[in-house]
């Protein structure tokens, strides 16, 4: 291990990983080229800049939608504003008078009131200060809040395929990154125009009293600088918009290394992804000093017209006030109220590079929000009545987009508490007859029946209540144990889920953990193995008691003692169900009802397993694919399966412990 601040040896840095990426990709922007990314990565387009907004629109929703609910919290802050912004003006008159009365008049009687009466001011306008900033605070943060909430019950009602179609980094990076930005802008665009706007106008307006032709002068810059402010916003606009892509791309980069580190580690490409995590981040730095110069420019442009106008001001004061025209407290007194303006006006320009930051960031917020599912309930859709469970695919054709047709006339009825197995090569179509029964999408041509009706014309309810889902990867939420097997119930009694969890083959082992169904299972449920998070999926779906019930292989990824179990869990899951699933492997297949065969979004062969091994066809290779004969398999696995279910439960228990303890 070498000293504290030493590198390791041969270790890159990422300043040289930077460097060296230089070399590789031009960094310019929108120009710029990921040429380290590979085809796993992809950064594509990103939906959430689909849809243009004027500013306009964007203040007026979030004013109407988000800011109005908050009127009383808001109508506090504006009065404190404008309290703070009228004590303010009056400094200027109170300077005028203390150098004119004081100083050049020696009024002793006014030496004492005036210091009392400008304490006052001050310590009122602290007082408007502290409630407006706590009044902004409350608003700014119900704001974020109804913000998020918004995109998260968008998300949650959103399709299936607009979910996978981006990347979810970019999903997380509008939640917290673009969400920020919105929050700043209207927060800072509310004391900006409240606060330091009613500020400047009153003491400008204290400037015009005083003397307005001093006034012009001082504000002689200002068309210059409104101009070169609007070249800037230009600018401001196009790297917010590129920075916030890059963020969601860097949200992606992360999420799929902590997803992927076990095969990052095992195949030792730990510099490649930090080389793409560095990469990602020269994007964001160059879109950010984009902006940086922007806003930086801003400033001293601001300041160096406002230079020229103080400058005219004090030749032209000083010319009046030796002619006799301008006695030292009014020209003290405009000067400070020029001085004082000067705070607010620049705070006010600043405010160009936020609300263009903010725009930019409320587009896709909004287009987030507004994203419209494809699958919707009619105003005339009616509940699912399932009395018997019998499903028909009638005539059924869809395509995920128009080039890639993955069902072409699909027909086929499932009868009713019958047990079929879907079975064909990759991108035949199986998952996707199951993603229509659940409605996640609707046919493109034809229709789907349950009983007989037709479920587009039903509520997306009912029919997924009629449903239950068990797929290979099972999710797991992190929550207890208890969570987890009721979910989406209520009213569960303990002798339900005590009856689900035994009927699964898990009460004995979920008995045994550390506080038995109170147990956290961890994230996606880490904490368990991969027969015990299965077997907790099997008992929600057994306490949900739907009539049909759809399965995604659950159990080609275990080990023969879990499979052995799942599929005792299975058989009792099965009993009185409509089933359709999803098989790969014989041992799941064997045993079906009916086994349709799919190749190419067609149904080329149905019919028993025997049935089909003697017509020599694609359900006959695939068997010969895994073993010799189908006949040998069956011997093959009763032996293994009887030998490893004595283990496993055992192996199980002592794996989940070693877990948890640590």
């Amino acid at each position: 291990m070498p000293p504290k601040g030493q590198l390791v040896p041969g270790r890159k840095t990422g300043v040289d990983l930077a460097k060296s990426k230089d070399k590789m990709a031009k960094t310019d922007g929108e120009a710029e080229v990921n040429l380290l990314a590979p085809a796993r990565f992809s950064r594509g387009a990103d939906a959430l800049d689909a849809v243009e907004f004027t500013a306009k629109e964007l203040i007026h929703r979030i004013s109407k939608v988000y800011l109005k609910p908050l009127w009383k919290y808001l109508a506090i802050a504006l009065i404190a504003m404008v309290f703070m912004a009228a004590t303010t003006g009056a400094l200027p008159f109170m300077m005028q008078q203390v150098i004119d009365k004081v100083f050049v008049a020696k009024d002793q009687g006014l030496l004492f009131i005036l210091p009392i009466v400008v304490m006052g001011i001050m310590i009122l306008r602290a007082g408007g200060e502290y409630v407006s900033r706590i009044s902004m605070a409350k608003i700014s943060n119900e704001v974020v809040g109804a913000l998020r909430m918004d995109m998260f019950q968008s998300l949650t009602r959103a399709d299936i395929g607009y979910l996978e179609a981006m990347h979810s980094g970019r999903f997380v990076s509008a939640f917290m990154t673009d969400v920020g930005m919105v929050n700043q802008a209207a927060a800072g665009t509310l004391t900006s125009l409240v606060k330091n706007g009613l500020t400047a106008i009153f003491l400008v307006g204290a400037m015009f009293v005083m003397d307005w032709f001093l006034a012009l002068l001082v504000m002689v810059g200002a068309p210059f600088a409104i101009y070169f402010m609007g070249r800037q916003r230009v600018k401001i606009r196009k790297s917010t918009r590129g920075m916030l892509r890059e963020t969601g791309d860097l949200s992606s980069i992360i999420g799929q290394m902590l997803r992927g580190v076990r095969i990052i580690k095992a195949y030792g490409q730990e510099d490649l992804e930090e080389a793409r995590f560095s990469h990602s981040i020269r994007r964001i730095i160059t879109h950010l000093m984009h902006k940086a110069r922007a806003q930086s420019a801003m400033g001293p442009v601001t300041e160096a017209l406002t230079g020229v106008g103080f400058a005219a001001a004090i030749l032209y004061g000083g010319w009046k006030g030796i002619n006799g025209n301008l006695s030292l407290g009014s020209f003290s007194g405009f000067m400070t109220a020029a001085m004082l303006a000067y705070q607010p006006l620049k705070a006010l320009a600043a405010l160009q590079g936020q609300l263009t930051q903010g725009t930019e960031a409320a587009k896709r917020i909004f287009t987030l929000i507004d994203h419209a599912p494809k699958i919707n309930d009619d105003k005339s859709a009616g509940s699912l009545a399932v009395n018997k469970g019998e499903i028909t695919f009638d005539g059924v054709s869809y395509a995920y987009d128009e080039e890639n047709l993955v069902l072409q006339d699909f027909s086929l009825t499932i009868p009713a508490g019958k047990k079929v197995a879907l079975v064909g090569p990759s991108g035949s179509g199986k998952t996707t007859l199951m993603n229509l029964t659940m409605r996640f999408f609707d046919p493109t041509k034809g229709r789907v029946l349950v009983d007989g009706q037709d479920i587009s014309t039903k509520t997306i309810a009912s029919v997924r209540a009629a449903t239950a889902l068990l797929t290979q990867d099972p999710i797991l939420f992190d929550d207890t144990v208890r969570a987890n097997i009721e979910y989406g119930m209520s009213d569960v009694t303990e002798e339900q889920l005590h009856g689900a969890a035994k009927a699964a083959a898990a009460h004995e082992f979920i008995e045994e953990l550390p506080e038995g169904y109170d147990t956290n299972v961890g994230e996606a449920g880490s904490l368990l193995s991969g027969g015990q998070r299965q077997r907790i999926a099997i008992a929600r779906a057994l306490l949900k008691s739907a009539p049909i019930l759809l399965l995604d292989e659950p159990t080609s990824a275990l080990d023969p003692g879990s499979e052995a179990k799942i599929q005792k869990a299975l058989e009792t899951l099965f009993v009185g169900r409509t089933v359709l699933m999803i098989a790969h492997r014989l041992t799941t297949v064997r045993d079906a009802d009916l086994i349709c065969v799919l190749d190419k979004g067609r149904l080329v062969e149905s019919g028993t397993h025997e049935e089909l091994i003697g017509r020599d066809g694609l359900y006959s290779a695939f068997c010969k694919s895994q073993f010799d004969d189908g006949s040998a398999e069956e011997s093959g696995d009763q032996v293994s399966v009887k030998a490893a279910i004595d283990t496993s439960d055992a192996a199980e228990t002592v794996s989940q412990k070693e877990q948890i303890v640590s």
